[in-house]
């Protein structure tokens, strides 16, 4: 603990002694960037949560080759990958589980009632990205049930203009990836489309993969009504060796998909602003065993959810208001998990309240009812206070609540053993923070609690039983608190970035015993995290990035990345190495993460 306060010193007090510098800098400045993830659009500057936000210039500088890599650099956020390229990982924040966190495609949920092992599939190539926003603390009310601990949603780009960039990319482990992208403007359309292959020879024993991907996106009728339609196709094959078991022999072997077709639109008048939309999601995985011996265990599920939407925010003398309606028919087709289907409807409302120019208060409330469970309310709300032009004092309080996966309820494996009898989670989250922005600096510190009851884990009797079956554990508490800061100054003429952050986690699983657990405990303890983004020569852009993690299970380790970014005209040649000193570490079950590697990118954009 001294030693990670004492590196948040050094950081803090290099950044304030930087900010004595008298050279005006023209940055990439968040203050004013439009949060969209809430029914309430407000700038980052003025919303009253913990939100983090990557602009599209932030993930040019990020050094990560895909979305997992990226928010691995996001306090609080625990990426558990079993490989290279974002082939699987799962997302988990502030120490919730994988099925406790949701993931939106521009504000199209894309929860998976199979299970949250899937979320990060729906996951987009970075080069259609505009800017991801990262939700921590309670989310339910704004979102519905799967935003237990957070959510994260995806805003894809809107137009290219006419361009289009080749990328391709060579490096350890066999590594050979390409991807094409293009934006073309047309009289009353715009359209952006990218198709990627990656694959691996992989880096150990049968975790070779062939990723492929493609995204299309038209802006229909745009000079009168505009149409947003999006459409997207994941296709993975992966050897999945030791992702569940720890058998040498067995050569694990899975392949997923996942797809997703959105159209929406915008009514606007003076006070409303009106956004239907339907959308269609599909998954599909095959699990084997056996890499060459399907018959001996193989699992296939497919999946559908279509929904429709309706969000509505209108503003009066009171305030704004934000409300919506969203209504889903989930659907499961599974040799193991059988056929089976789920109705989800979901209402939101929420106002914000300004009291004076200082004070702003927001209340809202979430009923969800599902076909299979009951109806469930959750309340919540944010209370800002402007202490000053740059500083903010927040504070959130809120209701959450997730209902078991299929997976939870039904799944069954020579080690696993769903429980129909689950009952849904639920908890109780608070929060306070403090924010400090300017164009130069921009921090906070956060304190957050959360009481759940119900809590879903893989559990076993004793240490004699192979077995885990799925249980409610009856309460659990989880506490911790985050620093972060990101600072930009000027060296040699060019822009800098210092960015940093801290997260201390504790979970306590009252009346259970931590070695009966399978995922609930091995959360992140201590987590710090800096990135350095810098410039001394005109077309040479460096940075450097330091991830610390120690786990409740015991485990610690230090990992370095750096990448190199040099700039031609057309030209674009980038430099990633990732584990530089060779760091020997897990995120996720049994699965050693590679050792040290490079991977060399040449774009060309014309």
């Amino acid at each position: 603990m001294k030693i990670k306060f004492s590196l948040i010193v050094v950081f803090l007090f290099f950044a304030f002694q930087l900010k004595a510098q008298e050279n005006k800098i023209k940055s990439d400045t968040l203050k004013e960037v439009l949060i969209t993830s809430t029914r309430i659009d407000l700038p980052f500057k003025e919303n009253s949560r913990t939100i983090n936000i990557f602009t599209k210039a932030a993930i040019k500088n990020s050094a990560a080759t895909n979305v997992a890599d990226l928010l691995q650099q996001v306090a609080g956020v625990d990426i558990r990958r079993r490989g290279t390229a974002g082939s699987q990982a799962d997302l988990y924040i502030r120490g919730g589980g994988f099925d406790q966190t949701l993931l939106l495609i521009d504000g199209i949920k894309m929860d998976d009632a199979q299970t949250g092992h899937h979320t990060l599939n729906a996951a987009l190539p970075i080069e259609v990205i505009e800017r991801i926003e990262v939700i921590k603390g309670p989310a339910a009310r704004v979102f519905g049930q799967n935003a237990f601990t957070g959510a994260i949603n995806i805003v894809t780009k809107k137009r290219l203009k006419n361009t289009a960039s080749l990328n391709v990319e060579a490096g350890s482990f066999g590594q050979l990836n390409g991807s094409l992208t293009v934006g073309k403007e047309f009289e009353n359309t715009s359209v952006i489309a990218h198709v990627g292959a990656l694959t691996s020879d992989g880096y150990r024993n049968n975790s070779d993969y062939n990723n492929n991907n493609y995204f299309v996106k038209a802006i229909l009728n745009k000079k009168k009504q505009p149409i947003e339609v999006i459409g997207t196709f994941f296709d993975k094959k992966f050897g999945a060796e030791n992702f569940y078991t720890t058998n040498p022999a067995w050569n694990e072997y899975e392949e997923t998909q996942n797809s997703l077709l959105g159209i929406s639109t915008t009514f606007r008048t003076n006070n409303f602003k009106i956004t239907p939309r339907v959308y269609w999601r599909r998954g599909q995985d095959i699990f084997l065993l056996k890499r060459n011996d399907p018959s001996f265990f193989r699992n296939l599920h497919i999946t559908n959810k279509i929904g429709a939407e309706t969000n509505v925010s209108y503003i009066s003398k009171l305030g704004v208001t934000g409300f919506g309606i969203d209504i889903s028919k989930f659907s499961i087709s599974s040799n193991n998990l059988g056929d089976r289907n789920r109705t989800m409807a979901n209402l939101f409302l929420e106002h914000r309240f300004k009291l004076g120019d200082y004070v702003d208060v927001t209340p809202g409330i979430a009923v969800s009812y599902f076909s299979d469970f009951d109806v469930n309310a959750f309340p919540g709300f944010d209370l800002g206070v402007k202490l000053s032009d740059n500083v903010k004092a927040y504070g959130n309080v809120g209701y959450t609540f997730r209902v078991p996966t299929y997976t939870d309820l039904y799944y069954s494996d020579p080690a696993t053993s769903g429980n129909p009898n689950l009952e849904p989670e639920s908890a109780f989250a608070q929060e306070i923070g403090l924010k400090y922005n300017t164009n130069r600096f921009t921090g906070s510190v956060a304190f957050f609690n959360r009481d759940s009851d119900n809590l879903i884990d893989y559990i076993r009797p004793n240490t004699g039983v192979s077995v885990f079956t799925a249980a409610n554990i009856a309460e659990v508490n989880t506490q911790g608190f985050e620093i972060e800061g990101n600072y930009n100054f000027k060296l040699v003429g060019y822009n800098q970035t210092l960015n940093f952050g801290y997260t201390y986690l504790n979970d306590n699983i009252l009346d259970q015993n931590k070695d009966l657990s399978r995922y609930s405990l091995n959360t992140l303890k201590h987590q710090f995290i800096t990135r350095f983004s810098s410039r001394l020569f005109k077309n040479v852009r460096q940075n450097i990035i330091y991830k610390h993690a120690e786990r409740t299970v015991g485990t610690s380790y230090n990992v370095w990345d750096a990448s190199v970014i040099i700039d031609f005209h057309k030209f674009n040649f980038t430099i990633t190495a990732n584990n530089i000193f060779d760091a020997d570490y897990i995120e996720s079950g049994f699965l050693p993460m590679p050792p040290s590697n490079v991977l060399f990118g040449l774009q060309y954009s014309f």
